[in-house]
């Protein structure tokens, strides 16, 4: 979270919501009560993939998915945008463009405008770019990136930690499951009755989403009984929290958080979702996935003022997918309008949502210098 400004808002997701808890949401558009990300940055976009093979820009993050107010999705992922102008030293006014563009996208794919169903016409260099590596990639690309080998076993070290017997016990108990066993078995390369055996298993100190939490990677052979190799595969154990998002009033949700991230990724990322599972371990809810290797994270780095418009566009139309995809037509209508209504001819960005990431912005900022000081202050104590 030190490397960048950028990088600290997306690992600060709890001080977004602090910022909304405190500013009363007053002056926000109210939109239909649908399920959020809760936590639409850049870095929580890019390409998944579905049972059946396919790929797209979908949202591959909900850990913090809520039924809530779509405008929060929209403040996040313009703060992440101005961000990421801030970090390639765009101009301030590109940023009131940027959000301009991401506006213009989200409307255009809640209105179902021609071109804005799979917004290939719209897709910016970075995007077809990520593509492209994402259907060429094999399980040999993922093993090397995510193990550093492809040999099936996991290195133990700075990332991947030895099990205690009791969490291996468990971990084994889990995959006896059928349910565990019929996620595996799922893509269509897979026979339904194929075996799962566990070939390794530790636990994953993967960034944030590890310190404190559950976090475990299982390397896995599927097929293999006939005395072949079989086809191996990785799944990542994720401890499912309670989010920082908040959630509308009257909202009906899962109680249990694992089938609260489910149900949201079924219906913000359909090819996620319904490669997830929930579980239980050490008596704490945890979500199941296997990682394929067309999942990818969508980097931005540096960004010309051409690409930030385009990316910004792009970006806003895959959320604007996200959400309208579980609106009703009348539904999808109204926030149109009422989006509409709140943008006024002349201005590069709806005020409401300008004066929301400016705050931010200068909250963020001084967050971020402050963290810098502490961390490096530790690190020299230490």
């Amino acid at each position: 979270m030190a490397r960048s400004a950028h990088a600290y808002v997306r690992g600060s997701t709890q001080k977004f919501y602090e910022w909304l808890e405190a500013s009363g949401e007053r002056g926000l558009p109210l939109g239909p009560h649908i399920w959020i990300c809760g936590d639409c940055h850049l870095g929580n976009l890019g390409p998944v993939a579905s049972a059946e093979g396919d790929v797209a820009i979908h949202i591959r993050d909900l850990d913090q998915t809520v039924i809530g107010n779509p405008a929060h999705d929209l403040i996040r992922l313009g703060l992440s945008l101005a961000t990421a102008a801030r970090g390639s030293d765009l101009p301030g006014v590109t940023t009131a463009k940027m959000l301009e563009e991401m506006m213009a996208g989200y409307l255009a794919a809640l209105a179902g405008e021609p071109g804005a169903a799979d917004a290939a016409a719209t897709r910016p260099e970075a995007v077809r770019l990520i593509l492209r590596q994402a259907a060429g990639r094999r399980w040999r690309k993922l093993a090397k990136e995510r193990l550093g080998r492809v040999r099936p076993m996991l290195p133990l070290g700075k990332r991947f930690w030895r099990l205690h017997s009791a969490e291996r016990d468990e971990i084994e108990a889990l995959f006896a499951t059928e349910a565990v066993r019929s996620m595996v078995t799922a893509l269509k390369s897979r026979p339904d009755d194929a075996p799962v055996e566990i070939l390794d298993a530790a636990y994953w100190m993967k960034g944030c989403s590890s310190l404190g939490r559950l976090r475990y990677a299982v390397l896995a052979s599927v097929g293999g009984g006939d005395g072949s190799a079989g086809d191996r595969c990785l799944i990542d154990i994720k401890e499912a929290i309670a989010p920082a998002a908040p959630r509308a009033n009257g909202a009906v949700m899962p109680r249990g958080a694992p089938e609260r991230v489910i149900a949201g990724a079924t219906a913000l990322s359909p090819h996620l979702g319904r490669r997830m599972r929930p579980g239980h371990l050490q008596a704490r809810g945890v979500v199941l996935r296997e990682l394929l290797p067309q999942d990818l994270k969508l980097e931005l780095a540096t960004l010309s003022q051409a690409e930030a418009m385009l990316a910004a566009h792009y970006l806003g139309s895959v959320v604007g997918l996200a959400h309208g995809r579980q609106m009703a037509s009348g539904d999808k209508a109204a926030w149109g309008e009422e989006l509409h209504r709140r943008w006024p001819k002349g201005l590069d960005a709806p005020f409401w949502l300008w004066s929301c990431v400016v705050d931010l912005v200068a909250t963020h900022e001084a967050a971020y210098l402050e963290h810098c000081r502490r961390y490096a202050l530790e690190r020299e104590a230490a």
